[in-house]
This record gives C-alpha cells, sequence and structure tokens, in this order.
C-alpha cells in the first residue's frame, strides 16, 4: 500500500499562521510535528506500507521534502503542481506514479487530525480488501454534531463487507438539513480519504473523465526530473479539466463503498475547530505563547512574539503573529477568509507570507525597513548555500553574529566569522554559504532604490531556481 498526500490547500481559514506560501499543512498546529509530518507518523505499525508519493504545489517543494526527511521519510516522488487543479487531476498524477496497477493508494490529505490511531489502522485494513477486490473505498466520519461546514456521503443500505454501498455525496447542508441527516443515522460526513488500486482508479478516471486521464499522461510523460522532484509540464497541465475526485469520479461510479470511521477525526478548517483539538486550561482556554489571562473563558489565544493579555472576553480568537494580529468572535471564523480576500485585492504581502519567510537553504526575517533600506536576520543551515547572484538596484552589508559565513564576492571568496563583516557592492556576483556544522545568523542591511525580492539574476543554485 502507498500512502499519497495531498498538500494543495492554501488553509486561509487559519490566516495569520496559515498563507499562501506557508500554509497550515507545514504548520505544528497540535503537536511539535506538523499536519504533514502527523499524516505520516500516524501510519507507523501498518504492515505493508510502501515509500509515500506526495502531490504538492510547487512553491511548497522544499517545506516538503524537508519536513518528510525530518521524520525519516524518504518519497518515492514528490510531483509538483505548476497550477492547482484540485484532488481528481493529484490523484491521477500520483496513480499513474505508482509502481503497479495493483498497488493500493491510499489517498489521505495533510492536514487532518486523527486522535484514534487503532480505529484509523482497523479502517484501512478493512479498505485495503475491499480495494484488492476492486471497489473505490472513501472514509466517512461518523457525524457527531449537525454540521454545516462540511459534505455528506449518504449511505445505502447494502453492505459490501465492512462498508457500504454509495447512495450519494451531497453538499454543505443549511442547519435544518444537517439535523435530519444526523437524526437518521444515514449520513456520514465526507472526509476526502480514499483506498483504491492503482489500476481500479484510472480505469474508472479513464471511462468517466478521459480527457482529463489523457491530459495528465501527457504532462507526467513530459516532465522532468529534479533531485525527489516530480515536475509536471506546466504548458500541458493548464489544460488539465480542474475537478475533485468525488466530482469526477466518485459521484458517477458504481464501485464506490464508505468504510464509517470514529477515530476522532478533524479536519482543522477553523479556528474553532483548532480550539476543539487543543488542550485547554480550566477555564476553557487554549493557550499557546506567552499569554495572560484574566476572567477570560473558552478562548483561543495564540502568541509567537509578544505578550498578549486578555481580560473579560469569552469565545474569542487571539492571534498575534509578527507581522499581524487577527481579533475574532469564536463563531464567526469561518469570516476569515474575507480578511484575506481584502489583503489580495490590496496586494499586500501578508496574505501570501510571513515576515519570517522560509527556503531551501534556511530562512530569514525582515527585521526592519523604510523608503530605501532593509534589515534582515539571515539563518543559513550547515552545509547550505544560497544562489550565485547579483541585484541591478541595491548593495548589502553582512554581519556575522553567530558560526561561520564563506563569501563568494566577485572573483575572491572571504572566510568571515563573529563579529566580522563584509560589503557587497551594487552589480556584484555573490554567494553566501555556511561551511560550518552549527547554524549561520548573520545581520544583512540593504539599501538600494529598489528593494524587493525580484531583483535576484541567478547563475548558480542547488534548489533549481535559475
Amino acid at each position: 500500500m502507498i500512502p499519497v498526500i495531498l498538500s494543495g490547500g492554501s488553509g486561509t481559514r487559519l490566516w495569520p499562521l496559515s498563507r499562501g506560501q506557508y500554509p497550515k499543512q507545514f504548520l505544528p498546529l497540535t503537536s511539535e510535528h506538523t499536519m504533514v509530518q502527523e499524516t505520516m507518523l500516524r501510519l507507523s505499525g501498518l504492515s505493508g506500507l510502501k515509500s509515500p508519493i506526495a502531490v504538492c504545489n510547487e512553491d511548497h517543494r522544499f517545506m516538503m521534502a524537508e519536513q518528510l526527511w525530518e521524520i525519516g521519510v524518504k518519497p518515492a516522488a514528490i510531483i509538483l503542481e505548476p497550477v492547482g487543479k484540485n484532488t481528481a487531476p493529484a490523484v491521477a498524477m500520483a496513480a499513474l506514479s505508482a509502481e503497479s496497477e495493483d498497488n493500493v493508494l491510499l489517498v489521505l490529505p495533510a492536514d487532518h487530525v486523527i486522535t484514534n490511531i487503532e480505529s484509523f489502522h482497523l479502517a484501512i485494513t478493512q479498505a485495503e480488501i475491499l480495494a484488492k477486490q476492486g471497489y473505490l473505498v472513501t472514509f466517512g466520519i461518523v457525524p457527531t454534531h449537525a454540521e454545516t461546514g462540511y459534505g455528506y456521503i449518504m449511505k445505502d443500505s447494502i453492505q459490501q463487507g465492512s462498508a457500504y454501498k454509495v447512495a450519494a455525496f451531497v453538499e454543505k447542508p443549511d442547519l435544518a438539513t444537517a439535523k435530519n441527516y444526523l437524526k437518521s443515522g444515514d449520513y456520514l460526513w465526507n472526509s476526502g480519504m480514499f483506498a483504491f488500486t492503482a489500476g481500479s482508479f484510472l480505469k474508472e478516471l479513464e471511462k468517466l473523465n478521459p480527457e482529463m486521464l489523457s491530459v495528465c499522461k501527457q504532462a507526467l510523460s513530459a516532465a522532468k526530473t529534479d533531485l525527489d522532484f516530480v515536475r509536471l509540464d506546466k504548458a500541458i497541465f493548464s489544460t488539465c479539466p480542474a475537478d475533485s475526485i468525488d466530482y469526477a469520479v466518485m459521484e458517477k461510479t458504481d464501485k464506490a463503498v464508505v468504510i464509517p470511521l470514529n477515530a476522532g477525526w478533524n479536519d482543522v478548517g477553523s479556528w474553532s475547530a483548532l480550539w476543539d483539538v487543543t488542550d485547554k486550561d480550566a477555564f476553557g482556554n487554549a493557550i499557546s505563547g506567552d499569554v495572560l489571562t484574566v476572567d477570560t473563558r473558552n478562548s483561543y489565544i495564540y502568541s509567537e512574539n509578544k505578550l498578549v493579555t486578555a481580560i473579560g472576553v469569552e469565545n474569542m480568537v487571539i492571534v498575534e503573529t509578527k507581522d499581524a494580529v487577527m481579533i475574532a468572535s469564536k463563531d464567526r471564523v469561518q469570516e476569515v477568509k474575507q480578511i484575506v480576500d481584502q489583503l489580495k485585492q490590496l496586494d499586500r504581502s501578508e496574505a501570501q507570507v510571513h515576515r519570517k519567510a522560509y527556503r531551501p537553504w534556511g530562512h530569514y526575517d525582515s527585521v526592519d525597513s523604510g523608503e530605501r533600506h532593509q534589515t534582515k536576520r539571515i539563518v543559513v543551515k550547515p552545509g547550505a548555500r544560497l544562489s550565485l547572484q547579483k541585484h541591478h538596484h541595491r548593495a548589502e552589508h553582512w554581519v556575522v553574529v553567530r558560526g561561520t559565513a564563506l563569501v563568494t564576492r566577485g572573483d575572491e571568496q572571504i572566510l568571515l566569522t563573529e563579529n566580522e563583516s563584509t560589503y557587497i557592492p551594487l552589480g556584484t556576483v555573490h554567494r553566501l554559504e555556511n561551511p560550518g556544522v552549527i547554524p549561520l545568523e548573520i545581520i544583512e542591511i540593504q539599501s538600494g532604490s529598489y528593494l524587493g525580492e525580484d531583483d535576484i539574476v541567478r547563475f548558480g543554485d542547488n534548489y533549481g531556481r535559475v
């Protein structure tokens, strides 16, 4: 069985923690591990698992690779989508990449929480048996309340082993309809998790959406392999129909079955959902970071950088990051997306990136900026190096505050240690690297007429960014 990790979501409802370039699946929201790491770790103990296939946005490739590496997972492939086309093409790419059409694919979104691992493993074992019999299996969550934020699966009365035939997939209901669904006992929440053989899925896709399969085959055939990454051809893949696996296949096939799953599942799709799955104090508050409260109840309060205090509030969400503060009533957190939409309309960077930006070589934090200057704190991992590059509009001063820096500046190379510095004139080809065994930290002061990140001309790069 091959785990297929789908990591295409942007997680806008968890802004300002989750952002376009650093979405929720790469954040440690419920434990010391990130959500994509938890997705893999909870499979530990299942027998016969092969190396996973991950499908993610091209911009997230290094985060995916590094986070899997951190937990000792070597993926069979990381398939990079140059444009988002929803889940059906993503799963098709994974199925086409499987080493055999007889392999069972266990399709898992990268950003879910499951607390009852034993029940989850039992459902997977049952699903594997059905998948090998040619069924397309989905996992339906046994509802605990009348939820309007999820789609539902109506199960048929006909059982197939431990599963039921799927009678219908239904859209997110209003509250009255959701209450009727809950009362009937015939409806399950749609989890977005699946199990089927690669061959069974491709056969159904060819029958139900041949155009999609044809484009996927062409895009994969023209793909380029770079390290662990499979870079799909953008021109071809852009022509692929965009559709979810539900619409493209599961709603139309006669081979769909659903296994009821009661395993403490949560898709962490909002701040209130995150509050649900986070440990709380005696007053019902879920607190992270430097937070003090007085007469505060049933709230989620997160501090990344500053002391946050709350007095006399209830059912609130308060989230502080280095560049944004978000305050919302807990029953209106679904509207966070409207703030993100406004940020995008205003072309503000806070919609896409944090002040602290992650790169394959490390990260940087933009600590100060003005009209003609910008100051960054840069951290380079041991053995890593930035691209060989130059800038047309800015000069840079570098001061080493920790570790050792090997600096390429024009035709010379300079070794700098703590409290030493260098100057990179405008237009000079340069590179920064860390030859040491501890992280390298420098302060970079930029000055010039234009300080945007797109003022980089790369001549050489370890990470395929030339």
